[in-house]
């Protein structure tokens, strides 16, 4: 297959419905609250722990049956780490993760293993998310057989197809990842996720590393994919464009916390939050009489993240009360009917 073939672009096109009718009238697939990720930083001659690194910081949000809800920021904003809590691949200091309507002990690790087919992770580097020692057939194949899906004398009539669904020929189970392309990487990668008919799956910045044009193709490799088998995704990216045109949700994340959460049509036309309207602005455009905001000083540090509210450092609009109290997440909808919430004091109008 020639992976610099052009496709329709991904970016500009509708968002399907979900098969199934609306989500709303199901429980959620994945449910987070208040979820906390701190990893230790160790300091002194004993090497003892002298603070956190605050990577996911009392994070709530759910994942709806059928839908497609993205996770936004910028980079190091815990949005990956996030995505590897909820599937138990990093462990949760505190909170709860719900997944299908159970309830895990986030201090088990093994509380996660009734749940790894069902939910699936597709990760951000294609290279590294492969064994380089095993062939395209092992690499799909094994976890079929561990899951009991398939079983030797049809483990190759399904990774053949598996292939097939992902636009890769079935002649290519024999070779090596070293033989194929990023983009071909990647395809390998859903072609693994998806053998295990899961419900969700958490998508990690899956075309971050990929060059532009194949970008697009492998984006809607994945809406396809959705649509057939009815997933519910987790879409994690600093792709703003991207998300606009893809996502039925979005959460907006800034050093470990939610800034905004909404519709992805309310979000983008109407933000309620100064942080989520910089990144709006910065949105990069070929109109030049306008030219890109950019966020003034730096990202604070996870380890001793500002008191108040955690954007104040950078915040435009920024009052004495943001600096001595944390805002919570709370809904706008006195605000033009707004279906959003902002952890903001001074949330924007229209």
């Amino acid at each position: 297959m020639n992976e610099s073939a052009q496709s329709s672009d991904a970016r500009g096109g509708p968002r399907n419905e979900p098969k199934g009718g609306p989500a709303a009238a199901a429980p959620p697939l994945v449910e987070v609250k208040n979820l906390k990720v701190y990893f230790p930083v160790s300091g002194g001659i004993f090497r003892r722990t002298v603070g956190h690194v605050k990577a996911v910081d009392d994070v709530s949000l759910s994942l709806a049956p059928g839908k497609l809800v993205s996770v936004v920021g910028e980079s190091g904003c815990g949005k990956s780490t996030l995505g590897n809590a909820i599937l138990g691949l990093v462990q949760p200091t505190a909170g709860q993760v719900r997944l299908d309507g159970h309830d895990l002990d986030i201090q088990r690790r093994s509380s996660w293993d009734q749940f790894r087919k069902d939910f699936q992770i597709i990760f951000q580097d294609p290279y590294t998310s492969l064994n380089p020692r095993h062939t395209i057939y092992e690499i799909i194949s094994e976890p079929l057989l561990v899951h009991g899906l398939c079983d030797q004398k049809n483990a190759q009539d399904e990774v053949a197809a598996l292939l097939k669904k992902v636009g890769l020929s079935p002649d290519y189970m024999g070779r090596y990842p070293h033989a194929f392309s990023g983009g071909q990487r990647q395809r390998i990668n859903i072609a693994r996720a998806i053998g295990l008919r899961p419900k969700a799956i958490v998508a990690d910045e899956i075309v971050a590393a990929l060059d532009v044009s194949i970008q697009a193709q492998i984006i809607n490799l994945l809406m396809e994919l959705k649509d057939e088998l009815n997933l519910s995704l987790l879409f994690i990216s600093h792709d703003l464009s991207l998300v606009r045109s893809i996502s039925d949700e979005v959460y907006v994340m800034y050093l470990g916390r939610i800034a905004e959460a909404g519709g992805a049509d309310q979000l983008f036309t109407r933000p309620r939050h100064p942080y989520t309207r910089a990144l709006l602005d910065s949105i990069p455009t070929l109109d030049r009489s306008r030219k890109p905001a950019l966020l003034a000083g730096e990202v604070p540090s996870p380890v001793d993240p500002p008191s108040g509210c955690t954007f104040h450092t950078r915040c435009p609009i920024v009052q004495d009360r943001c600096r001595s109290e944390r805002p919570e997440l709370e809904s706008n909808a006195s605000n033009s009917n707004s279906d959003s919430a902002a952890a903001c004091w001074f949330p924007l109008k229209d």
